[in-house]
Formats: structure tokens, C-alpha cells, sequence
């Protein structure tokens, strides 16, 4: 028979089927929501850029890089804390699959959200231009290039600057996939499936 503390926990939505909400660290939530507003405000840049007018394209780009540098930094924060910090255990509810593709989908985020910065920092290094072109994160802190790369013979740096470039614009591609998944996942959970994640996300 149910109880009526039961029925109330079933007619409010209570989260986790009567599990407690663990929620992440006010750190990690702190980064996360930092990591998450630099990446989709670079998304918005990146796409953008070819449509502006000539004179704002530099400073749109400067921008960019200067956020995609920070995001590398908050990423290794994030992952510093992490492995410092046990995160909170998925709901008991979750199918074993659902587990997995969500360690999948993480370790996955955390490569891309390492890979397309760096990508990004060696394409700039390999720029013809780079030695002529200083550059600064906000136009407040100047910023190295990678000096192996800059240092490159022209012709070779040139073909490098290419194919950096390439890979950085693959890496974005599926990390706009990844992230699809991941919020839509999130979605799912939280107006379908009445399991949030979510709210262990939010203080």
C-alpha cells in the first residue's frame, strides 16, 4: 500500500524516485556554467565571423581566441577539481547503457573542450602573420604563440597553418554534436523521464 508521504513524493515530481539530490560542488558549478557561457559564446562568434563587415572581423577574432584560451584554462581547473572532488553519482533509475553513454559523452566533451583550443592556439602559431601580429587575451595580457610552430621553414608552417585549421573547424563540428546530445540528454531527463540531472547542476 502507499503511503501518503509516498503519494506526495509521486505527485510533486520528486526527483530520483525518492533518492536524495546530490548536487555538485558550488566550484564545479561555478566552472561549469563559466566553461559552457565561453564555448556557446564562441560557437556564436565562430559562425558569425564570415558574415560581418571587414573592420569587425580582426577584433571578433582577437575575441575568440581570447575566450577559447581562457575555456582551456577553466577546462583544466575543472578537471583538476575533478579529480580531487568525486562528482555525484548518476540516479540508481538509470539503465547501466545510459550510465556508460554518459561517462562516453563526458570524456568526450573533456577531450573536444581541450583539443579545440589548443588546435586553435597552434593554427593562429602557424599564421604567416603571427610574428608581425602580437597576441593578447582582451587586448590586457599578452599571450605566446607556440614558438616551435612559428619557428617552422614558411612553406611547411604554411601547409600546417591549413591543415590546423581543418582540424580545428572538424573538432568544432562534433563538439556542436556532442553538445546537442548533452543538453538534449539533459532536456530528456528533466521534462520526460522526471529524473533531473540537471538540478544537481544548479544551486
Amino acid at each position: 500500500m502507499t503511503t501518503p508521504a509516498e503519494l506526495t513524493q509521486h505527485q510533486t515530481g520528486s526527483p530520483h524516485h525518492g533518492e536524495p539530490l546530490i548536487r555538485y560542488s558550488r566550484t564545479a558549478m561555478i566552472l561549469h556554467w563559466l566553461i559552457a557561457a565561453g564555448i556557446l559564446g564562441n560557437v556564436a562568434l565562430g559562425l558569425s565571423a564570415d558574415s560581418l563587415p571587414d573592420d569587425w572581423i580582426r577584433p571578433v577574432i582577437d575575441t575568440h581566441k581570447s575566450i577559447g584560451i581562457t575555456v582551456l584554462g577553466l577546462v583544466l581547473l575543472r578537471i583538476l577539481w575533478r579529480v580531487a572532488h568525486r562528482p555525484p553519482p548518476l540516479p540508481r533509475a538509470f539503465p547501466a547503457w545510459e550510465r556508460a553513454s554518459a561517462d562516453a559523452a563526458h570524456l568526450l566533451l573533456y577531450v573536444l573542450m581541450i583539443g579545440l583550443p589548443l588546435s586553435g592556439w597552434l593554427h593562429d602559431s602557424a599564421w604567416k602573420d603571427a610574428a608581425t601580429h602580437p597576441m593578447t587575451l582582451f587586448h590586457l595580457v599578452p599571450w605566446p604563440r607556440i614558438g616551435f610552430v612559428m619557428n617552422l621553414e614558411p612553406a611547411y608552417k604554411e601547409h600546417m597553418h591549413d591543415v590546423l585549421g581543418a582540424v580545428h573547424t572538424w573538432f568544432g563540428y562534433v563538439l556542436y554534436a556532442v553538445l546537442a546530445l548533452h543538453i538534449g540528454g539533459a532536456l530528456k531527463h528533466e521534462l520526460i523521464d522526471r529524473e533531473s540531472v540537471l538540478r544537481r547542476m544548479l544551486p
